[in-house]
């Protein structure tokens, strides 16, 4: 059995302070449609975490996947890269 392409992301732990729950902030540069000039775009997930293993500040990557909860959408992959 296979599964569908999945979208996935890489950003920010914002917020680690929920159970088996992170807020994942993913940054894009954006052109503005009139005036071309760049602009950041910040969204920020509810990201599913089973094992509380991701920290503030860490970089992680994140996997769309099926509701998990009235927020929650996408679950944690990996830990790219740990705080320091």
């Amino acid at each position: 059995m296979e599964r569908n392409n999945r979208k996935t992301r890489v950003g920010v732990v914002t917020s680690d302070k929920m159970e088996k729950t992170i807020v994942v902030a993913v940054k894009t540069k954006v052109r503005h449609p009139l005036y071309g000039k760049t602009m950041n775009r910040t969204m920020k997930y509810k990201v599913h975490d089973e094992n509380n293993e991701a920290k503030f500040n860490d970089t992680v990557m994140i996997m769309e996947t099926r509701p998990l909860s009235k927020d929650k959408r996408w679950r944690l992959v990996e830990i790219i890269e740990k705080a320091k």
